[in-house]
């Protein structure tokens, strides 16, 4: 008897495992880290409140008012065309030579890129910058693979909450500064009398952005370490130095030698679901933010709201602001709460009526005539559903992470998402834009086809979440 209770005893104490003391994420790098992955958004996000004027301003629709949407979407998605065709590499070449220079190549060329936008006033010209800014950016990637060496399993989710964080406050600031600064010989005539001002409205917005670009290239120089184990100097931190001398620290320092892996040895499905998972989210969110402005300033006679630029900065900044706050809270939080697959599955669901939101407010202004609290109290409900819906994307990198067969090719395991995500970037702004103008001008669903369309591959995310593991796969094990 002694003996069966003490076998029933030693099967089943291994399904309730002791938590493991969270390791204290290394304060200073993280912190360099997150300061990069804020200018990136800060420059991204600052032309999309001015973006659909831009179009306007060219003179390249001849004035029809829907067609806006067709130009809007494709600047919008060349840079993500130009990163698919590039990320990859840049990741690849990240697990060769470090990511530090990596990094500092891709920030010089969002830097340039941001300028030469400013200062086109062709639509050529806006091609070429936007094509620039994505070949010389493999950043996003290799961002992320060095959060994951910074971190491991007791931490993970703290330090990839903090990349949403920093992209919802580059998203406040980016949409403020370029609400704000664009036209400034409108808001500000004496300061900015000049002509060069009145030939280039929308370079100070783009100057602004390219100086946040120029600090964090000079933080990363000359303060962020190097986290490649065959690049990095001893004892870069506390993390590092824990893990180094656990008891595990054998297996991993031959977990980082093993030779690099070609890539088409990590196309199993461990990693393909997560992937699949992160370009379906990209997809649909991407479509989302370029719907959001488009919608905001569509005149009201076809469907839209109506706001002024510095309205539409001023909204999608409250937005960004909001959701950082929420995921800083509560991200990490709600992880362990409910778990990482659970979570995603509940984000994803928000999609759908994120996208029910903008039929409704068409509704509500065609009815009621006027654009009052019935339409704020919409926007306001659309922005507890999109809060939501981020958290989609901490717990996504989570997967990814610990989908990487081994260290030394999760830069490589990173560069295929990324490549995927930015494949669905460059589908997603011209397919959400062309689908809304073209709604609109034919009248199809009174204008609603591109919700219709896109609540269903909203579904198609919510049953790809479900193919996630179960649990996300211990790292230090």
């Amino acid at each position: 008897m002694d003996s069966s209770n003490s076998r029933i005893t030693s099967e089943t104490t291994p399904l309730v495992p002791s938590k493991k003391p969270k390791t204290p994420l290394p304060k200073l790098q993280i912190g360099i880290l997150m300061t990069l992955q804020l200018v990136e958004p800060i420059a991204s996000m600052s032309i999309f409140p001015y973006i659909n004027q831009l179009i306007r301003d060219l003179g390249i629709t001849g004035g029809d008012d829907a067609a806006v949407g067709y130009y809007a979407g494709i600047i919008e998605s060349l840079f993500f065309l130009a990163q698919t065709l590039t990320v990859l590499r840049w990741s690849r070449l990240s697990d060769h030579i470090g990511r530090k220079p990596v990094l500092l190549v891709g920030l010089s060329g969002s830097c340039i890129s941001m300028l030469c936008f400013g200062l086109s006033t062709t639509f050529w010209g806006l091609v070429v910058s936007r094509c620039m800014c994505g070949v010389l950016n493999g950043n996003v990637s290799v961002m992320t693979t060095m959060v994951g060496e910074l971190t491991d399993s007791t931490n993970m989710a703290q330090g990839f909450a903090l990349i949403p964080i920093m992209w919802c406050i580059g998203g406040f600031i980016g949409p403020l500064i370029g609400g704000t600064l664009a036209r400034p010989q409108d808001n500000w005539p004496r300061l900015f009398a000049h002509p060069f001002w009145s030939k280039y409205p929308y370079f100070l917005p783009c100057a602004a952005a390219a100086c946040g670009l120029l600090v964090g290239f000079f933080v990363l120089l000359f303060f962020l370490e190097e986290t490649l184990s065959t690049k990095r100097r001893p004892k870069l931190t506390a993390t590092t130095l824990n893990i180094s001398n656990g008891p595990n620290s054998n297996d991993r320092e031959g977990l980082s030698q093993t030779p690099n892996m070609p890539v088409r040895s990590l196309l199993t499905p461990t990693t393909i679901i997560p992937i699949a998972n992160y370009a379906m989210l990209a997809l649909l969110d991407i479509a989302f933010m370029a719907l959001l402005p488009l919608f905001f300033s569509t005149p009201t006679y076809l469907g839209g709201l109506g706001f002024a630029p510095s309205y539409i900065g001023l909204w999608m900044a409250i937005f960004a602001i909001a959701d950082g706050i929420f995921q800083a809270l509560f991200f990490a939080k709600i992880v362990d709460w409910i778990g990482p697959k659970r979570l995603f599955c509940v984000a994803v669901s928000c999609f759908a009526p994120i996208m029910l939101m903008f039929p409704i407010m068409s509704w509500l202004v065609h009815t009621r005539g006027v654009i009052d609290y019935t339409i704020a109290f919409a926007l306001i409900s659309q922005l507890v559903l999109t809060v939501i819906w981020d958290m989609a994307y901490g717990v996504v990198y989570m997967f990814i992470t610990a989908s990487a067969p081994a260290k030394n090719v999760l830069g490589a395991v990173n560069g295929l998402s990324q490549t995927s995500a930015s494949l669905a970037r460059v589908i997603g702004p011209a397919f959400a834009t062309s689908l809304f103008a073209f709604s609109k001008e034919y009248n199809i669903l009174n204008g609603n086809a591109v919700y219709v369309v896109f609540i269903m591959l909203g579904g198609a995310l919510r049953w790809l979440g479900s193919q996630l593991p179960d649990h996300i796969q211990d790292r230090d094990e």
